[in-house]
């Protein structure tokens, strides 16, 4: 089966070239305009795939396409617009795509059929692009064609978002710096000059506390653009990313500038690089303060509370959540599982193989090196459950996609920990690359097989067991003899929820590794993802308050 999806809809050409180097352009290429469910500059859409406008995954703008490829005969699944192009003037065509089951995989079409989207990567968006340099003034046909993959089931939907280069892309010198109305404060001035791949970089401007101020991404390809902060005294920390990991290329670069004064700059980096900056006369940085604050008020209904009816105010705040579905998790680890606090990288933070104190034996590209398929520890990052699915029930909902209890974990050493419990290892029979181990328990009530992640990373999985205590404690008192794990964990009550050795360990492993600052990012990252919080990091003495 091939599906294609090529772009049709000549443009003008006072919108066809800005100049004599300017790129050809596609109209509508981030799908805002629909007339019902086709949309605008689009033609030639053929009754085997079906259109229609998406908010629910977005790339840019406020819209998205959604297509549903729901035939396996090709001549029936055309969908083109053809853009004009100039003799010896370089286009450089890029697409976003966000695969949902994985059983289709996109082509790239620029005036002949190129490279293919990876399916496996679902729940996220993957782009692909390339630069075609035309003989002769005319036109061309571009877009995607899809091929199915084993187990497709003759529907699947695939979105596409962000066709570049499109016509409200047109390069045109930096807009000036507009100030800030009303700024009281000081004027601040970021300069970002992106390289032939602008789409792969995006920014973050935080406060001392770690608050994002301001943010930027979606960037056109070799364009300048200028942004104005008006910033308070205080220490700042200015954060850029690249999807690819290979920094901001060729003439690509970032500067910072209060006043006359460059504070920040550079482009030379991987996946991520951070630069603190300090706003005033006190030069001395302002600490980051890791204690979390209430958020809006987010728990008044637990004030003044403590034991189980401060447990039960705090499940009837966190029970109604979004349940995004399990693929949706990829797309969580894009934006919230990166290293942005040790090596500093944007690779895949995995808590099975991060050394805290040295360099990572191993990197995982975001995106790129999902499991899969593994032979030994480093080969693929994939969704460990810390708290196992067996002991729920399986691939039940919510708790099966909550991300608050599923981190980013190696594939092979997630397969070692398989569903045993985590505990305190007396002698160990497997040892990650970071010290992660696997062995006979030596914590004192339990003597059978447990795993032990490092101490930087026992408060995190001990804060997430005691919110599913609390957040799943309509049902988590039925879950003890799913398995004989769960049983060894679970003591079949909704109230300590846990057996006392359990109990003891989770309690000293709060207590000694304390809240951090990944764990305060990653806890408002998966608010905004599902819509709860994680009570036990926003405030840590809810442990001591309940059990």
């Amino acid at each position: 089966m091939k599906h294609l999806i090529a772009l049709t809809g000549a443009l003008t050409g006072a919108m066809a070239l800005a100049s004599a180097s300017a790129f050809a352009q596609i109209e509508n290429g981030d799908f805002e305009t629909w007339n019902s469910n086709t949309p605008a500059g689009w033609t030639t859409i053929d009754s085997g795939i079906s259109l229609s406008p998406s908010e629910a995954y977005v790339q840019t703008g406020s819209r998205s396409a959604k297509v549903d490829v729901t035939t396996k005969n090709q001549g029936s699944t055309d969908f083109r617009q053809s853009i004009p192009v100039t003799a010896g003037v370089p286009v450089e065509v890029s697409v976003s795509v966000y695969h949902t089951e994985g059983r289709v995989k996109a082509r790239l079409y620029v005036d002949g059929y190129l490279g293919y989207s990876n399916p496996s990567q679902t729940g996220q968006w993957q782009t692909l692009s390339h630069t075609y340099t035309p003989s002769s003034n005319g036109q061309i046909e571009v877009g995607l064609r899809f091929y199915d993959t084993s187990g497709f089931d003759g529907n699947e939907t695939v979105y596409v978002d962000n066709f570049q280069p499109r016509t409200d892309s047109v390069p045109v010198d930096p807009p000036p710096v507009t100030p800030t109305p009303g700024c009281d404060k000081t004027e601040t001035t970021l300069t970002l000059t992106t390289d032939s791949y602008g789409s792969e970089t995006s920014w973050v401007l935080k406060n001392s506390g770690g608050t994002s101020l301001y943010d930027g991404s979606g960037y056109q390809s070799n364009v300048t653009v200028n942004k104005a902060f008006c910033l308070d005294n205080g220490q700042y920390s200015f954060t850029i990313n690249d999807s690819y990991g290979d920094g901001l290329t060729g003439n690509g670069g970032y500067s910072i500038t209060v006043g006359s004064d460059v504070v920040a700059e550079g482009g030379d980096f991987n996946h991520s690089e951070t630069k603190t900056f300090t706003i005033g006369e006190d030069s001395t940085p302002t600490p980051i303060d890791p204690t979390p604050v209430d958020p809006n008020g987010y728990y008044q209904d637990a004030e003044g509370l403590t034991g189980q009816a401060l447990k039960t105010a705090l499940f009837n705040i966190i029970k109604s959540h979004n349940s995004r579905g399990y693929s949706a998790i990829w797309s969580f680890y894009h934006d919230a599982a990166r290293d942005n606090y040790y090596e500093n990288d944007g690779s895949i933070l995995d808590i099975y193989s991060e050394k805290p104190q040295s360099g990572d034996s191993f990197s995982y590209t975001v995106g790129q090196d999902q499991c899969g398929t593994y032979r030994g520890e480093g080969d693929c990052y994939n969704r460990e459950h810390s708290f196992p699915k067996s002991w729920f029930g399986g691939k039940v909902e919510p708790m099966n996609s909550d991300v608050h209890h599923i981190f980013a974990t190696d594939g092979y050493v997630n397969a070692k920990r398989s569903n045993y419990p985590y505990g305190e290892v007396g002698s160990a029979s497997y040892t990650s690359s970071n010290g992660s181990k696997l062995g006979s328990s030596n914590t004192s009530g339990y003597n059978g097989t447990v795993f032990e992640p490092i101490d930087e990373f026992k408060g995190d999985v001990a804060r997430a067991y005691f919110y599913m205590a609390t957040r799943y404690q309509d049902r988590i008192a039925g879950w003890e003899n799913n398995s004989s794990n769960s049983d060894a964990v679970l003591d079949g009550s909704n109230s300590q929820v846990f057996e006392p050795w359990m109990l003891t360990m989770l309690k000293k492993w709060h207590s000694e590794d304390p809240v951090s600052q990944k764990e305060i990012d990653r806890n408002q990252a998966a608010f905004e993802f599902q819509g709860n919080r994680n009570p036990f990091v926003d405030h840590p003495e809810f442990v001591e308050q309940i059990w």
